[in-house]
């Protein structure tokens, strides 16, 4: 029986060995109750992949030890990490889809990522949530690029005390460019121009596309909607505060930013 990969979830932790690997193994790793829900992941380099959500957490004894995903980043292979994310989204997919939307029956699989409801055959697939992000930079009147500074605010559900981006979702009947226009607006006050994309990255918390933008600041002044935002401010490139992991689109837009 050939090894499997799996990708075992309890709520919101992903379960690691000591080693700070996943485990690997033909079965379901010993110390685990049967597992609530399975979904099968695409198979990299001839390995089969299992993702896994547990009712239950494993002993101790049994040498896992269970770390929350995004702290994964910094431990697992990134091919690993991103297969991870995958693997939350899904199951958060299975999770909120086991009754038809339409007419509240029970749903059974009609693939790996489709459900199809036993009574009305209403299709159900997963579905991604557009968001966007944005690095708003303003230009020094000196011309010095040391002087040209960067707005970063710090959001109330930052899970620590770093200074990020403007960010929101976009909304219905919304481009990309006119939810970053709006979202900048309604959480900084400020008005922007020269709207450039420059990446994009799954976010699986739950299950969010963020797209990334820089945009150049063009007039107002700096007004935070204290409902979301703790602090905010220009920063010049030597002054900059906490910001984000690694793990995070932010991270990477500032870091275009400062080597630019």
């Amino acid at each position: 029986m050939s090894e499997k990969k799996w990708f075992i979830f309890y709520r919101d932790e992903i379960l690691l060995t000591q080693e700070k690997r996943l485990p690997c193994s033909p079965q379901l790793p010993k110390g685990l109750e049967t597992p609530h829900a399975y979904q099968e992941l695409p198979e990299v380099d001839g390995v089969k992949n299992l993702a896994v959500r547990s009712d239950v957490l494993p002993d101790e004894k049994w040498g896992y030890r269970h770390v929350g995903l995004r702290a994964s980043h910094d431990v697992l292979p990134l091919s690993d990490f991103r297969l991870a994310s995958k693997a939350r989204e899904l199951l958060h997919w299975d999770e909120q889809t086991r009754y038809c939307g339409r007419c509240g029956q029970p749903t059974d699989r009609g693939s790996v990522i489709s459900k199809i409801c036993s009574n009305c055959g209403n299709e159900l697939w997963p579905t991604v949530v557009t968001a966007v992000i944005v690095l708003v930079y303003r230009r020094s009147v000196t011309g010095n690029r040391d002087d040209d500074e960067l707005l970063l605010v710090r959001g109330r559900n930052f899970p620590g005390n770093y200074f990020g981006l403007v960010a929101g979702f976009v909304e219905t009947g919304e481009s990309m460019e006119e939810a970053l226009v709006r979202e900048v607006k309604e959480e900084t006050g400020l008005e922007v121009t020269g709207i450039e994309y420059r990446a994009s990255q799954p976010w699986p918390f739950p299950s969010v596309l963020m797209s990334g933008f820089f945009a150049e600041y063009k007039s107002g002044e700096l007004t935070l909607q204290r409902e979301e935002l703790l602090e905010g401010g220009w920063f010049k490139r030597n002054a900059l505060p906490v910001i984000p992991g690694k793990v995070s689109l932010a991270r990477r837009l500032i870091e275009m930013w400062l080597e630019e």
